[in-house]
């Protein structure tokens, strides 16, 4: 039996190495020039002919894509999102993006708890009390709250969540329902963009509405998370 293998702390070093050889390769390969508007522009009608051709095989590929490039925070995911409409249509689309974006952000807190998290406590506790105290005292409906106000990007969230005693399936399942909004907004817009062929296409009736829809959305989730707060105050009175 190898002596090392069973030395506390040695999966941890594996998984770092792992972590850093595909985020050091994604920037090496410079694959980030497939993260964009003009590549996912000039692939979507061979995206598209290849989902109606092999629609689980394509569906299941792009999941795993999502998945990992949430799981390793590398930059891509609303790209990805606006894709999934682009390529899938809204219905489908939204059903894929929901669960690999969910499934992604958890693997990336579970990554930050398991490599970060006792040496960031232990060095910046005082600063994550407050964010503990808030989980401690609300749960799930704090999570709920960051995860519907756009305040912080995607991989940020993630990433401190990990640092914090939240339970995986609490993140995963507040994750799924807290993120359904964005995610209808984001994959709705992509099937608005992948109709976009020209400059007279930009101000079509459909792009207009998605893009009122982003506009909209941090107002509509703040005012819901106000709701939703003053319910729960009413509620907690009441018992």
């Amino acid at each position: 039996m190898n002596d090392s293998a069973s030395k506390p702390g040695y999966g941890r070093w594996v998984l770092l190495a792992v972590m850093l050889m595909l985020i050091a390769a994604f920037f090496l390969l410079d694959l980030g020039r497939f993260f964009n508007l003009d590549y996912l522009n000039e692939i979507r009608d061979g995206a598209v002919a290849a989902v109606h051709e092999r629609p689980l095989l394509s569906s299941a590929l792009f999941f795993f894509i999502y998945v990992l490039v949430t799981a390793l925070s590398l930059p891509g995911a609303a790209i990805m999102t606006l894709a999934g409409g682009a390529i899938f249509g809204l219905l489908w689309g939204l059903l894929v993006v929901s669960f690999a974006s969910s499934l992604g952000a958890t693997l990336a807190m579970l990554v930050s708890r398991v490599l970060l998290r006792d040496w960031v406590q232990g060095k910046f506790g005082s600063q994550l009390r407050s964010i503990n105290r808030g989980l401690e005292q609300d749960g799930a409906f704090y999570l709920f709250s960051l995860r519907m106000v756009p305040l912080f990007p995607f991989f940020v969230i993630n990433l401190v969540m990990g640092l914090t005693p939240v339970s995986a399936w609490q993140f995963y399942w507040v994750s799924q329902v807290g993120m359904l909004a964005g995610t209808v907004v984001f994959v709705f817009a992509g099937t608005q963009l992948a109709a976009v062929s020209s400059p007279g296409d930009v101000l079509s009736p459909g792009l207009i509405a998605a893009l009122s829809l982003l506009g909209l959305f941090p107002l509509i989730a703040r005012k819901t998370t106000g709701w939703l707060r003053q319910w729960r105050s009413g509620s907690s009175k009441e018992a």
